[in-house]
Order: structure tokens, then C-alpha cells, then sequence
């Protein structure tokens, strides 16, 4: 069998991945545009160039994600088909983690959280929050826009001055909640809060919603492993903010490697065995 691509075309970025006939991972790379049209035949044609292959090298074409609706025939005559998203995510996520069964969270523009196991892919549902609302804010609050410019500032930022903590408001913990615990994002923002603060605080803020979803979602669950997936999932702020919520309520957030392409990666798996 040739190569099997897998392309999950989002809202502002397609990742692209290719696997060999016996599933040996080939490379993964990524491209930006607003049309998801020129995105995925961005890709595919970047992602040729990079492995120094030719269109007859490829076999198979998955396609996932919110643009590939937009793609409704085969791409340059080889076969192409469509796998459901929330089961790409699901079939990505056990894969980069080699778990049998997980939460699987995809931190793409928004949300989505996924029951996956090896016999099903559940959409347990969704949040709004996610990199959309990272840019978003961080446009408006700080003047940019990068996900490269967001990490730089965070990481020098001082949450003591944009949330507010049970420290602030109480002289002893809160129940089982330690003093350090978030009681309002954005609850204590100063006059002097910079650039950098108010980002860390956006982020900060973002990473312990979806947390606090993940949460509540194993609450009646077996599962404890959760699985992070997504642009999100790479950033350096994201295993901190996470390891807080670990020690809290007893999950386990794994961050696999090559997580940004995990949705991707599954299409191109959900392929080989549809």
C-alpha cells in the first residue's frame, strides 16, 4: 500500500500527515489560510515538497475538520475520503498516548471532548473557549496576535495582578481548595497590570476552563486520563497550569508528542482500517 495522508483542515491552520502502507509515521507539517481550499491543496503541495515526494507516491487522502466540507471532490484524481471528526480526535488521541481509553480534548479555535476508547468515539461536548478566544482576547487586551508573541509576554507575566485568589478574599483554605486556588479570573486586575500580566491571565484562564470541563466530565467516569490535544497543548504555560488541576482532583493530563497534529494523525488511522 502507498502513503496515506491524513489532513484536518481547521479554522486558520490545516496540519497535515503521512504514513507509509504499514503505518510507519513519515512526517507532519502545517500551513495557514483563510480558504480552506487553498489550505488543504497549501498543504498537500508543501507537504510533497518536504519529503521529496510525488503525487503518484500518494494512495489514500483523509480528510477531517470544520473545512473539509468544503472539499467535495477527490483531490488531484487520488482516492479521498472523509472521516468524522470527533472520531479523528477520539483515534488521534489513543494513538499519541497509547492509552486503550481517555478523555480526549481537542484544543483547537474552540473545544471539543471526546470519550474515546478503542470500540467508540463519544462527543461528550463542547466549549467556545479555546485558541480563538486566546487570539482573540490577547488582540484586544495586549495588541497581539501570534501564538509565538502570546507565549513570549506570558511568560514573564504576574497572575497576582489580574485574578483574584482565595488567599485574597480568606484566611484559610476554602473546603478542599488550597489558599493559592483561583476564586475569579480577572477578579483582581490592577491599573498597572501589563501587557504580559494580562496575557498569562487570559491563558491562565482559558487552560483551567477547559480543566475544569475535563473535571466534571470523568466526574461519573472510570476514565482519569485525559488526554491534550491541539495548537494549545504545546504551549509552555499549558503543563503548569494543568499539573494544578492534577494534584486537585486526581487526573492524570497527558501531552503527547506531536499533539498540534493529533486530530490529523487520526484521520489518516481511521483511514487505514475504513
Amino acid at each position: 500500500m502507498g502513503i496515506v495522508l491524513g489532513i484536518d483542515i481547521g479554522g486558520s491552520i490545516t496540519k497535515i500527515v503521512g504514513f507509509q502502507g504499514n503505518k510507519k509515521f513519515i512526517s507532519a507539517v502545517q500551513v495557514r489560510a483563510e480558504d480552506p481550499v487553498t489550505s488543504a491543496y497549501g498543504a498537500f503541495g508543501k507537504f510533497l515538497k518536504v519529503n521529496q515526494l510525488n503525487i503518484k507516491d500518494i494512495e489514500k487522502i483523509c480528510l477531517t475538520g470544520v473545512g473539509s466540507s468544503h472539499i467535495e471532490d477527490d483531490i488531484f484524481h487520488i482516492k479521498t475520503c472523509r472521516i468524522n471528526e470527533f472520531k479523528a480526535i477520539g483515534v488521534g488521541g489513543l494513538a499519541l498516548s497509547e492509552k486503550e481509553e481517555a478523555i480526549v480534548i481537542s484544543m483547537g479555535t474552540g473545544t471539543a471532548f471526546i470519550r474515546a476508547s478503542k470500540h467508540s468515539n463519544i462527543h461528550l461536548g463542547g466549549s467556545g473557549v479555546g485558541g480563538g478566544t486566546v487570539v482573540g482576547l490577547c488582540s484586544r487586551l495586549a495588541n497581539v496576535s501570534s501564538f509565538e508573541t502570546i507565549t513570549e509576554l506570558a511568560s514573564v507575566g504576574d497572575l497576582s495582578k489580574v485574578d483574584l485568589r482565595i488567599s485574597d478574599i480568606s484566611a484559610v483554605s476554602v473546603g478542599s481548595l488550597p489558599s493559592h486556588a483561583t476564586a475569579s479570573n480577572f477578579g483582581k486586575l490592577k491599573d498597572n497590570a501589563t501587557s504580559a500580566d494580562l496575557t498569562l491571565g487570559v491563558l491562565n484562564m482559558t487552560f483551567q476552563t477547559i480543566g475544569m470541563m475535563a473535571v466534571f466530565a470523568t466526574r461519573n467516569d472510570t476514565i482519569k486520563d485525559v488526554v491534550l490535544t491541539g495548537t494549545l497543548a504545546t504551549m509552555p504555560q499549558t503543563r503548569g497550569i494543568f499539573n494544578v488541576l492534577e494534584e486537585l482532583y486526581g487526573l492524570r493530563f497527558i501531552i503527547p508528542e506531536n499533539a498540534i497534529y493529533a486530530t490529523a494523525i487520526g484521520a489518516a488511522l481511521a483511514g487505514f482500517r475504513d
